[in-house]
């Protein structure tokens, strides 16, 4: 099994900086998507930033310029670096993987249990 674990969430003002971390562990062989999504106000997960195991990356639009995703191959973690935060950018953060298991194996998803992050004076 896989298991990702976030940090690095919590309160911020607005405009200000916070980064968030998320580790894999588990019986990975490789991973070939690892990225954030967050709760919309409706309650569903939408894409804030993924990045590909060849370096591609993607970002919403609405945080494009102010936050950078980056992933440390070797270490199978992700971060994400949000900068000039706006208090809709306060949720909870999920981190997300595609990941195979072995050389044959199929690729599963796999999400991290959530890091709240709050943008309040």
């Amino acid at each position: 099994q896989v298991q990702l674990v976030e940090s690095g969430g919590g309160l911020v003002q607005p405009g200000g900086s916070l980064r968030l971390s998320c580790a894999a562990s588990g019986s990975i062989d490789s991973i070939d998507v690892m990225g954030w999504y967050r709760l919309t106000p409706g309650e569903q997960r939408e894409l804030v930033a993924v990045e590909t195991s060849g370096g591609d990356r993607n970002y919403s639009d609405s945080v494009k310029g102010r936050f950078t995703v980056s992933r440390d191959n070797g270490k199978n973690a992700v971060y994400l670096q949000m900068n000039s935060l706006k208090p809709e950018d306060a949720t909870v953060y999920y981190c997300y993987a595609i990941v195979r298991l072995s050389m044959v194996s199929p690729r599963f998803q796999f999400w991290g249990q959530g890091t709240q992050v709050t943008v309040s004076s």
